[in-house]
């Protein structure tokens, strides 16, 4: 008789369920936080004949050393602070939940918050501390955070800056609040820096145990799984030790380098959708049934008061429109999240959402 997965893997793999991603298929695809533009057709040929000269016979550079440089100059990273890239900031986040996990470990962050911090450490086997968000604002309740924090000593701290699916960007101050509370490391991911009108970065430069994730994949790189950790050279030699070799392909590599060397096209696009954002967020705010709330990302989350969000969802999909329902969260009662697309797709998405709550 054959074995059954149930007889080889642990309990806590086998209660968990896989991470679904819809299918879109003849969608507006307004559910995952994608920049929406592609690139002009003269930059596209450019970056056609940059991979012309990949040797796909040879490994990738595991050191990712034009890169390396590419993103320090693109990012303007200050002196001193190191990189290592990830396929995706995903495996980032994994590599540092594995570098910890040894008994009576634990990570601490908030909720609601982005998904993979608790998912990863659950089925690494660390205890996860989930501190809840403000209910009425989703602010950072730091008294609570800070006294956690005394009392599970939490190897890794998660925060996201701004958060999602919230969209809020906490203060450095409060950051910083926590930072001088913790004995262990505060990793403050930056997914959404390019729509913000502010980054933690000092609070890196500042502090020995802050690390910081980036990712490329919002600003339009999404396809090409490229996540960076900085930090301070003693931390990231240790998590090297973990790092898959040749863990960043050289397709990735080729074409995030040409596009970080045409920095000035993703950040125009990124100067695009804030815009399409605040006119997404006023059109929003005119709507009545809802309650939106404010951004600093790339999406907007909002309740919906008379209708439920299932309704909501189910009758926006009707219109060819997919968003993301994340009301089965903690304090994510009847909201769901948009993602800011092109202006013909957000008017789309206002028109389908009226008539869903009609």
């Amino acid at each position: 008789m054959a074995v059954r997965p149930q007889q080889l893997l642990r309990a806590e793999i086998a209660d968990l369920r896989s991470y679904h991603v819809a299918d879109a298929r003849g969608l507006i695809k307004l559910d995952a936080m994608e920049n929406p533009y592609g690139w002009p057709e003269s930059l596209r040929k450019q970056w056609l004949g940059v991979l012309e000269q990949a040797a796909l016979n040879r490994y990738p550079d595991s050191r990712a050393g034009q890169l390396r440089e590419d993103f320090c100059k693109a990012f303007s990273v200050p002196a001193g602070v190191q990189l290592m890239f990830g396929n995706g900031s995903d495996e980032l986040i994994q590599l540092l939940v594995l570098s910890i996990a040894k008994p009576g470990a634990c990570i601490l962050t908030v909720t609601p918050s982005f998904s993979m911090y608790r998912l990863i450490a659950q089925f690494i086997g660390v205890r996860v501390i989930e501190v809840p968000l403000a209910a009425d604002s989703f602010a950072l309740q730091v008294d609570r955070i800070c006294t956690a924090i005394r009392e599970n000593d939490p190897a890794v701290v998660f925060l996201d800056c701004p958060n999602n699916p919230t969209g809020v960007l906490w203060p450095q101050q409060q950051i910083e609040q926590i930072v001088q509370q913790s004995q262990g490391l505060v990793v403050i991911d930056e997914a959404y820096s390019p729509f913000a009108s502010r980054t933690m970065m000092p609070l890196v430069e500042r502090y020995s145990n802050v690390l910081m994730l980036r990712t490329l994949s919002k600003m339009g790189l999404a396809g090409l799984r490229l996540g960076c950790l900085l930090g301070a050279g003693q931390w990231l030699e240790e998590f090297d030790k973990l790092r898959l070799p040749y863990n960043v392909n050289v397709l990735t590599q080729l074409s995030a380098s040409f596009a970080l060397e045409n920095i000035s096209v993703l950040d125009e696009q990124a100067g695009r959708i804030c815009e399409q954002r605040e006119q997404l967020l006023t059109a929003m705010h005119a709507i009545k049934n809802i309650r939106v709330f404010p951004s600093e990302a790339n999406f907007v989350l909002f309740r919906t008061l008379d209708v439920s969000a299932d309704t909501v969802f189910h009758r926006l999909l009707e219109h060819k429109v997919l968003i993301k329902n994340v009301a089965d969260g903690l304090l994510l009662e009847n909201c769901l999240r948009v993602t800011v697309g092109k202006e013909e797709e957000n008017r789309t998405f206002l028109d389908a959402l009226q008539g869903a709550l009609a």
